[in-house]
């Protein structure tokens, strides 16, 4: 997807013009992956533009940042002030929102300490991730033949660049061969999350998550997501699945900033089929909780 440049890019405490948001080549990220991100949006709201949940993004961040060495020099609130800033002077009204905070030039080899640490915050107009399309009949999917990376190797709780090579694999493979998207599952067998997003399943009456110990990013989305459901009087579980649950479950759909969340039509050729009765009304409080029409979670909205 090209991506729809805006005037400006927040890097290192300034405003400078898209095009000069340029890096060395020899810097340490690049060549080694030393990178922590987020990824979150801007809803064009009835009371005006609204971030969503953005302070607990900006402490994920953080607790990445902690979790690899790398003192990230601004606080949550500069990085939230930064945003609001940045997409004040964009003229956007809604928006995906990128930060960055990565090791820049100055250093080579595998021990990233010594190099500088560069933060930046870009924004750009996107629609949805998976398709307009997904978000109304879902997408098809299938398990990936490679695994999720253990947490005792690249720990999936660390939202860092490198460790989305893995994710890119699965994609690809994905695509490639026809899909929308893919399922990855962990060395147990167990099923993960797809290669950007988390993972429900219903059946049986109740909806299922994997737990964060089977290997998946802890996402915020999802977190909002168990909170509505719950609020709805659905049964809501962190429990682990394998596969076969997936090809007999009633509905499925994944969660994440940026796929929001997008129904699961068939897994492996196994159809599932439309979004069913339980993803459509989850979807619908989802959406109206970040449009800000659920006065119950205005606090997850922060206006410019």
């Amino acid at each position: 997807m090209a991506l729809p440049e805006v005037e400006y890019i927040w890097k290192n405490g300034e405003l400078i013009p898209w095009a000069d948001a340029t890096t060395h080549v020899l810097s340490h990220s690049l060549h080694y992956g030393s990178a922590v991100f987020e990824g979150l949006r801007c809803y064009d709201c009835a009371d005006g533009s609204a971030v969503f949940r953005m302070q607990d993004h900006y402490e994920r961040l953080h607790r990445s940042g902690k979790m690899v060495f790398m003192d990230i020099p601004y606080t949550v609130d500069e990085l939230c002030d930064a945003t609001c800033e940045l997409i004040r002077e964009n003229g956007l009204k809604s928006c995906y929102i990128r930060p960055l905070a990565y090791r820049g030039y100055g250093v080579m080899g595998v021990n990233p300490t010594e190099a500088p640490i560069d933060v930046i915050i870009a924004a750009w107009s996107w629609d949805s991730y998976l398709g307009e399309d997904a978000l109304e009949n879902g997408i098809d999917v299938c398990i990936s033949s490679w695994r999720q990376r253990s947490a005792n190797s690249t720990p999936p709780g660390i939202k860092a660049g490198g460790a989305y090579f893995n994710s890119a694999m699965a994609n690809m493979e994905a695509t490639m061969n026809g899909y929308s998207e893919a399922i990855l599952l962990n060395e147990d067998g167990k099923v993960c999350e797809g290669s950007g997003e988390n993972l429900f399943v219903y059946a049986n009456g109740k909806l299922t998550t994997p737990p964060l110990s089977d290997g998946l990013l802890e996402g915020i989305t999802r977190d909002s997501v168990i909170t509505i459901a719950r609020e709805l009087g659905y049964t809501v579980e962190e429990a682990s699945l394998v596969r076969t649950q997936l090809y007999t479950a009633e509905e499925a759909f994944f969660t994440g900033s940026a796929a929001e969340l997008t129904p699961i039509g068939s897994v492996d050729r196994r159809v599932i089929g439309k979004p069913g009765p339980v993803t459509k009304a989850i979807q619908d409080a989802f959406f109206k909780a970040m449009r800000g029409e659920d006065p119950a979670h205005k606090d997850w909205l922060t206006y410019l």
